[in-house]
């Protein structure tokens, strides 16, 4: 079982997604099959918030042949040629919503419209893979996870539009508004990003590979996870002591994301190294301490720190070249 997980973290998403366009392109080079996919080289795709965007653009069929839509680069060309408009804000909304403290910091429409042009009227059933797509639900209070496999046991309730999917995986708490989707049986789901609880959807979409096929040992797992960078900004104890409810909601979310995803990351390689089978699990990871041009907030979509970012991507691929080589062999 070939899992690919890709963590949570806004504009981010293009470190992730750069190094898929390097990985891409050692499948084609190492498999001698110029058009090959991210979709082609795994069985299950998990993502959370713009990794959930990302794993629905790798999983998007094309025509009735059922191939990848987008390559690698396509997909990873919805932030660097949308980020700009999707975490714009204008003086009107930046007055109404206090900068985020009275109400969300963006208007989702151009999210949503950028979603409803690249994904359409897909659906989740639609996809070429299984998926794990996590958010929560705030009215039933509880954790809700898109997988394309529910369609086989629940039919319409278990599948929704895919732009809906990824709107609502998407919903950040102070960012944007929550996502009020509905599934293909009409049933209302108030939704947000599922960041909030599972930033790093590696160990959940392990979990699934089990729960699809019990005979699986952890021996028979490859896994790589990718992470949108680890945020550099430090809290001192002078600050912090004297903050409130209003002081904490900023840094409250970074550090619950931050901490989500490390300590996944902890548990993943605890389990392979106890195991015996190290190499099955490769996680690759930014460190922002090395790149002093980007900046790691979620929504700084300027075309500035896009570019920082993408050079950043690429420079971690490059560095990480080995292990995603050998990996690559693996997967093909």
């Amino acid at each position: 079982m070939r899992i690919l997980s890709i963590d949570g973290g806004g504009i981010r998403g293009i470190i992730p997604g750069q190094i898929l366009v390097a990985l891409e392109q050692k499948l084609q080079q190492i498999s001698g099959i110029p058009d090959m996919r991210i979709a082609d080289a795994f069985d299950l795709i998990a993502g959370t918030s713009t990794g959930g965007i990302l794993t629905c653009l790798y999983l998007c069929p094309e025509g009735a042949a059922r191939k990848p839509r987008f390559s690698a680069q396509e997909a990873v060309d919805l932030y660097l040629q949308n980020g700009d408009n999707i975490f714009d804000i204008s003086v009107f909304k930046k007055i109404g919503s206090m900068g985020g403290l009275q109400d969300e910091k963006y208007s989702a429409d151009a999210l949503e419209q950028t979603l409803k042009n690249y994904l359409g009227d897909l659906k989740l059933s639609d996809l070429l893979k299984p998926c794990l797509i996590p958010a929560y639900d705030i009215t039933r209070r509880q954790a809700h996870f898109f997988n394309s496999a529910d369609y086989i046991t629940k039919g319409s309730a278990g599948d929704f539009y895919l732009r809906d999917v990824a709107r609502a995986t998407s919903a950040a708490p102070t960012y944007f508004e929550p996502a009020n989707i509905s599934s293909l049986n009409r049933q209302v789901y108030p939704l947000i990003d599922g960041g909030v609880f599972a930033n790093n959807p590696t160990m959940c979409a392990c979990v699934e590979a089990f729960n699809s096929n019990p005979e699986l040992n952890i021996s028979d797992l490859k896994v790589l996870s990718l992470g949108t960078g680890e945020v550099d900004k430090s809290y001192h104890y002078s600050e912090a002591k004297s903050w409130g409810i209003v002081g904490w909601i900023g840094p409250v979310l970074d550090v619950m994301m931050s901490g989500a995803s490390e300590t996944v990351d902890y548990q993943m390689r605890k389990l392979f190294n106890s195991a015996g089978y190290p190499d099955q699990y490769l996680r690759l990871q930014l460190d922002f301490q090395d790149f002093s041009d980007v900046d790691s907030a979620m929504d700084n979509a300027t075309e500035k720190n896009m570019r920082a970012l993408e050079r950043a991507g690429q420079k971690l691929a490059h560095d990480s070249d080995v292990a995603l080589t050998a990996f690559a062999q693996t997967l093909v």
